[in-house]
């Protein structure tokens, strides 16, 4: 600060004398002057001050060795503290490494903690795979997908996982398939067992049915057979109840065809093929492979006409088919559809009613076509019970009624033409009312005029009446056997019996007249006798008409009853024959 000072006061003259001659000299000059004022001013400041920093020296050198001490003391703390502290910063080090080893373990625990899950999962998954339990795979890799491996996506572990999955979803496909393909392996083996006890299932339920509705007509007082002319004996009740009980204990027994069949694969497979979003797939596939399967059960044996085993194994095929796509429709979502089975089915009845016209047509045996018959319709009623339209099958069963009535007048031709050989053409001798009452409970004959005779006698006809009126009566009943469980009602069964019998008349009947009269051996006594039993056998056709009407129930004053009409046309043509006869004799 007195140096500044200085230099100011210093500058100051300076710039005063500037302008003078000897300016720097006489500044100079000044300036001396000036330094010795103030050197005397110092001198006599430091005098004053000079006692004051003896005493300040003084203190000084005192402290000095207190310093010294202290710097020693000093020096020793340190020199401990530092010896001490290096424990203290080896434990540190130590620390601060467990703290960084304890954050790392932390942290793995936490990565662990997210991946355990995912391992145990991909674990489980490929257990599931091991035990074949596909469907819960698959929704296992649904949720390692949606859940899972979005939250480890950054390990390769995880990569690894992700790209496995789709091979075993094709791995699944491939099984699920396999197990598909085996299970259609096996309705098709089974199809037929299937198809036997549904039908066996149906045909004692109408059993049933038909049992109980006998015995409320029994309750009734009503009767459904009937014994040659006469009303037939009521049967005991007791014994329905237990044919009942049979029934019901057979009908217990019947097995389903989810009882035949483990449906389980084709569950399976098509909850698999719906989780891989590829349902339409294997719906084709079962689709194209069931329709190839119908073709299959469609096609018949070429022998099947043979024996009424063939047709039974022909019908059950198609049946068990049939009950297991029903089977099938009902427990899947849109495997199958209503139309489906509604197409296929009419594609199928197409290809049955084709194959039993051919077939059937071969048949000669009027018993092995009533048992066809019998089939049909118990293969009609178990599809009907199932909910298929069968119409068109008791359709059929009218072609095939005139095909085994054909069958039966062919069979009739050869016992008429028996009876006419086996025949003495001579009137029939009783000696005794209980060979009389034979001979009427056979044909219905009344003349009051011989009943006043005495015994012995002679009935008018010869033996081959009450015979042909016996068959003709069997013929009924076994044309009467065709019509039964056809669905059809009592008018429309008397219709088709009468029309039969006028058949049976006025063709066989009658063609076995004609080629008997034109026989040589024939005579004119012979032809008396013919002539004679055609009068009695045409009386007799009245009794027969009664006889339909007691089994139809059916009034013959209906209007669309018809008439028995065939025995007027043997006797014309009886008539005729002898004529010409008698112009040759």
């Amino acid at each position: 600060m007195v140096l500044f000072s200085f230099i100011c006061l210093a500058v100051l003259p300076w710039s005063v004398y500037d302008d003078q001659p000897n300016a720097h000299q006489k500044f100079m000059e000044k300036l001396d002057a000036c330094i010795r004022n103030h050197d005397r001013e110092i001198e006599k400041m430091c005098n004053f001050h000079h006692q004051g920093f003896v005493d300040a020296i003084t203190e000084l050198l005192k402290v000095r060795a207190d310093a010294e001490k202290l710097k020693v003391q000093v020096t020793d703390t340190n020199r401990r503290l530092q010896d001490a502290g290096k424990e203290v910063i080896a434990q540190t080090e130590e620390i601060i490494q467990c703290r960084l080893q304890q954050r790392n373990i932390t942290t793995v625990v936490e990565k662990l903690q997210l991946c355990l899950p995912v391992l145990e999962m991909y674990s489980k998954l490929k257990e599931q795979m091991n035990v074949k339990r596909y469907y819960s795979a698959l929704k296992t890799m649904e949720q390692l997908e949606n859940i899972c491996f979005p939250r480890v996506s950054q390990y390769r572990f995880c990569q690894i996982m992700i790209e496995n999955l789709p091979k075993l979803r094709e791995e699944i496909k491939e099984i699920s398939m396999s197990d598909l393909k085996d299970f259609l392996e096996s309705i098709r083996k089974h199809s037929d067992k299937i198809g036997e006890t549904a039908m066996k299932q149906a045909q004692q339920q109408k059993t049933f049915n038909a049992a109980l509705q006998k015995q409320n007509n029994l309750s009734y007082g009503r009767n459904v057979y009937i014994n040659n002319d006469s009303v037939p004996e009521t049967r005991n009740e007791m014994v329905l109840k237990q044919n009942l009980e049979e029934e019901e204990e057979h009908e217990d027994e019947v097995l389903t065809a989810h009882d035949l069949v483990d449906f389980s694969p084709v569950y399976r497979c098509l909850h698999i093929y719906s989780v891989l979003g590829d349902a339409e797939t294997f719906e084709n596939y079962y689709r194209k492979q069931r329709r190839k399967q119908a073709r299959l059960v469609l096609q018949p044996q070429s022998n099947m006409h043979e024996t009424v085993e063939g047709y039974r194994r022909y019908f059950s095929q198609i049946v068990g088919f049939f009950v297991v796509e029903d089977h099938i429709l009902h427990v899947t979502q849109g495997l199958i559809t209503r139309a489906y089975t509604d197409e296929l089915w009419n594609m199928a009845l197409s290809k049955i009613i084709a194959v039993l016209r051919t077939h059937s047509s071969y048949c000669t045996d009027p018993d092995l076509v009533l048992e066809l018959k019998n089939l049909i319709v118990v293969f009609a009623d178990t599809l009907q019970g199932y909910g298929f339209p069968v119409n068109r099958l008791f359709d059929l069963l009218f072609e095939i009624r005139d095909q085994y009535n054909e069958t039966l007048l062919k069979k009739w031709a050869v016992l008429f033409r028996d009876i006419f050989e086996a025949d003495n053409y001579s009137p029939i001798p009783v000696s005794n009312e209980e060979e009389y009452k034979i001979v009427i409970s056979k044909f219905p004959f009344q003349d009051p005029e011989l009943d006043k005779q005495c015994f012995p006698k002679k009935l008018p006809m010869s033996q081959s009446v009450p015979q042909i009126y016996i068959q003709v009566k069997e013929f009924i009943y076994a044309s009467l056997k065709f019509s039964e469980s056809l669905h059809r009602s009592s008018t429309e069964i008397d219709d088709m019996l009468r029309k039969s019998t006028n058949l049976l008349l006025t063709r066989t009947l009658s063609s076995c007249l004609q080629n008997l009269i034109k026989k040589p051996h024939i005579g004119l006594t012979e032809l008396v006798q013919i002539i004679i039993n055609t009068t009695h056998l045409e009386q007799a056709c009245k009794y027969l008409e009664d006889f339909i009407t007691n089994i139809t129930n059916i009034s013959q004053e209906t209007v669309h009853t018809a008439r028995l009409y065939g025995l007027s046309t043997f006797k014309s043509i009886c008539k005729t024959i002898v004529e010409e006869r008698s112009g040759s004799i």
